[in-house]
Formats: structure tokens, sequence, C-alpha cells
């Protein structure tokens, strides 16, 4: 009997040592989240401290309006190409070397901006910010990597929300700095040092425990579905893949290449097209919102514009409120995203045409409130529904290809909304509501592929 005695005991402590250490790697990636969180805070904290001062800067170095209009597009267009490139590229050779890579390369940007005495030095510290200036989209990707499916709207919510913080705060403590004389440069080596402080916070992130983290998040995900040997082949498989993946960064630049022509070939291929579709159709339909919002609250109700940029930032403070309730939203929704995108974008539209039809500034208000609660819940749900029906496989690519649909919005949004204020000062958000309407009709006709919550997977590269 003793031999069998002990057997057990043996077999009890196995489990008691599983429990602990399954509780320790929580802790871990818990550890490792809130890392994340301040990554997104300092981004975009530096990145707000000097936007709001670019075009007075750059108009003070003698540029004219419509040169400062194209400097301003070039960001944009640089976005539009490189959000899939750089999103590939953190699949292929790990998210710690880009998202490093990125880091340190916008703060070369931000600190050659800094040295911008004339407009062709403005226009070269641009380009790489243009390029490389992805630093939430490999964030996202990696808390994607870390956390289960069920638990990322919660935490990418909670992401959006340090993120916003971030944004609010910079541009005052911009403003106030560039009452100074030479503050637009003093606040561009701010911006550039807070990025280097944001690259020594990354290296000094524990990956270790972030493999510890993946490696039981996908054994909390094979035990769930699959047998022991299976789940034994999932260990090894997505152990070799990391093994992979940390030592791709040192391979040719070719095989990096290849490898990214092929994942975002795996992209092309796929049964994606309507949910970037209703990413480009909301992200247009918000732009187009606030594209004339302070011009036309004058027009309608004679509103001074201080007026409108305290509504703006008190909407802003909501957003980060919803980022911190999204958790109970979910778990209200039973974790379905799809009903929850369906829900938050049918609200989005129908505050739109509350403002639209406002009579008075208390319903402009009214609408404000909810909309920052709405628009909120509908950024992360429509980014969960991304990672959701495509899969993990090829995550960063997934986020940057969304990151391009949304850079091209951002360039038809401005077009859209100078011929619709041809008509009308609502004409802008009246246009937003048809687009919003045509995402809902999508979002129903593809109800049954976004209900089986992943079972049509992006195939694997």
């Amino acid at each position: 009997r003793r031999p069998g005695a002990a057997a057990r005991m043996e077999e009890e402590e196995d489990e008691g040592g599983g429990g602990r250490g399954a509780a320790g790697s929580r802790a871990a990636s818990a550890r490792f989240v809130r890392c994340l969180y301040a990554v997104g805070f300092l981004d975009l904290f530096g990145v707000s401290l000097v936007v709001p001062l670019m075009n007075l800067h750059i108009k003070s170095l003698g540029a004219s309006h419509t040169v400062a209009g194209i400097i301003g597009s070039l960001y944009g267009v640089m976005q539009l190409f490189s959000s899939t490139f750089v999103g590939c590229w953190s699949d292929v050779v790990g998210r710690r070397y880009s998202l490093l890579a990125c880091i340190l390369l916008s703060a070369l940007g931000y600190f050659l901006l800094g040295n911008s005495t004339t407009v062709i030095l403005f226009v070269i510290s641009r380009v790489p910010v243009g390029i490389f200036k992805h630093t939430l989209s490999i964030s996202k990707a990696l808390l994607s990597d870390l956390v289960s499916e069920r638990d990322r709207p919660l935490v990418m919510g909670r992401f959006n929300a340090a993120s916003s913080v971030g944004f609010i705060l910079g541009p005052v403590v911009g403003g106030y700095l560039a009452e100074f004389e030479g503050g637009f440069y003093q606040t561009s080596f701010i911006c550039a040092s807070i990025f280097l402080l944001n690259g020594g916070l990354v290296w000094m992130l524990p990956w270790s425990e972030e493999n510890t983290s993946n490696r039981d998040h996908y054994q909390d995900k094979g035990t769930n579905s699959f047998s022991a040997k299976s789940n034994h082949d999932l260990h090894l498989k997505s152990a070799t893949n990391r093994a992979v993946t940390n030592s791709s960064f040192f391979q040719s630049p070719w095989v990096q290449v290849a490898a990214m022509l092929k994942k975002i070939k795996g992209i092309a291929c796929s049964n994606l097209w309507d949910v970037f579709l209703v990413r480009f159709l909301m992200s247009v339909a918000i732009l187009l919102y606030y594209s004339n919002f302070t011009l036309a609250l004058e027009e309608r109700f004679g509103v001074k514009p201080l007026f409108a940029g305290y509504l703006m930032s008190y909407s802003s403070a909501l957003g980060v409120l919803a980022g911190c309730l999204l958790g109970p939203i979910t778990r209200l929704y039973q974790h379905n995203t799809y009903r929850l995108l369906l829900h938050s974008s049918t609200f989005t539209c129908m505050l739109i045409l509350l403002y639209t039809s406002a009579l008075n500034i208390w319903m402009v208000i009214l609408s404000s409130t909810f909309l920052a609660f709405s628009t909120t819940i509908g950024r992360t749900c429509i980014i969960d529904l991304e990672l959701t029906v495509g899969g993990n496989e090829a995550s960063g690519t997934l986020l940057g290809v969304g990151q391009s649909v949304t850079s091209v919005g951002r360039i038809i949004a401005p077009l859209l909304s100078g011929i619709a204020q041809e008509f009308s000062p609502c004409g802008p958000p009246s246009l937003a509501v048809g687009l919003a309407l045509v995402a809902i009709v999508i979002m129903n006709a593809n109800k049954q592929k976004y209900r089986s919550h992943g079972s049509v997977k992006l195939k694997n590269q």
C-alpha cells in the first residue's frame, strides 16, 4: 500500500505545484500587461506634446497653407503603406525587436524635429516617424499574444484608456512649454526623451515571464480543446515558433521580406474583406462627425471654439472611462464581440443622427456624452473581431492592415467632408449616418460568420 500511497502523494504534489505554477504565470502575465499599459501611456503622452504645435511651427518656418497641408498628408500616406509591413515584420522578427526598433526610430524622428530650422529638415524629421510610429499596434498584437480570447476586449479597453490619458495630458503640458522662448524645440526634445525612456522600459520588460505566460496561455487553450497528447504537441509547436521568431531578427533581410510577403498574401486571400470594410466605414463616419465639429457648432448655435474644445476634451475623458468599463460590459454581453459591436455601431449611428437634427446645444452635449462610450467600445470590438475571425497566427499583420484601412479613411474623410459642407453644415454628419447604416447592414448580412467566433480562421501561412 505504501508505494500506492506515495504515488498518490506525488500526484497531489504535482497538482499543487501545477496550480502554484499557473498562479505564478498569471501574475507574471499581469505584470507584463501593466508594463504595456505604461508603454501606451508614454507613447501618446509624448506624441501629444508636439502634434498640436506642429502646424504653428511649420508656418513659422515660412511654409504656405498648401505646403503645410501637403506635409501633413505625407505622414498619413507613409502610415498607410507602412502599417501593414511593420505589423507583418513584427510577426516575422518578434514583438520585442520590432517594438524597440519602432520606438527608437521614432525618437530619432522627434530629435530631428527638435532641430528643424527649415522646411526641408521638418519634412526629413517626419519620415522615420511616418514609417515606424506603430508602437501602439505592435503593443496590441503583443497583448493579443499574452491574453486569452475571452479577456482580450477587457485588456484592449484598458490599454486604450491608459493611452488616452496620455493624449489628454500631453497637449496641456505641451501648450505650457510652448509659452517659453524656443518652446517648440524644447518640447520636441522632451518628446524624443520620453520615447527613449519608453525604449528603456520595453528593453527591461520581463520577456522571460512573457514566454512563460504565453506558454501557459497556449496550455489553457489546449486544455479546453485537445487531449493530453495534442496539448503536449501544442506546447512543443508554440515553443518552436517562439524560438524561430526570436532568431528571425538576425536572418537575411531577403528571408524576412519573403516571410512578410507570404503573410500579407495570406491576409489578401482570406475572407476578412467584410470586417475591414466595416472598420473603414465606421472610421470614416466618425471622422466625418468630427471634421467640422467646431465650425458647425459656431454656425448652428453661435458657440465659441473654446466651448467646442472643452466639449471634445469632455468626450475624451468619457472615452477613458468607457475603456475601463469595457470588462463589465463584455461580461454583460457574455463575451459576444459581434453582438456588442453591432449594438455599439447602431448606437453610434443613432447618436450622430441626433447630433445632426439637434435643436439646441444640450442635445449636442447629450449625443457627445454617449457617443464617447459607443465609439470607444466599437473601436475595441472591431480589433477583437479582426483577431477572432482572422486568428492569432498573424496578429501583427492583421492589426497593421487595420491601421492601413483607417489611414485610407483619414485621407478620404476630409475630401468627403469638404464636398458635403458645400450643401449644409450638417452635411458631413448626415453622410456619416449613411455610412454607418451601410456598415450595420454588412454586419447583419455576415452575422453567421461572426457568431461562429473564429470557426472560419485565416489559413495558416
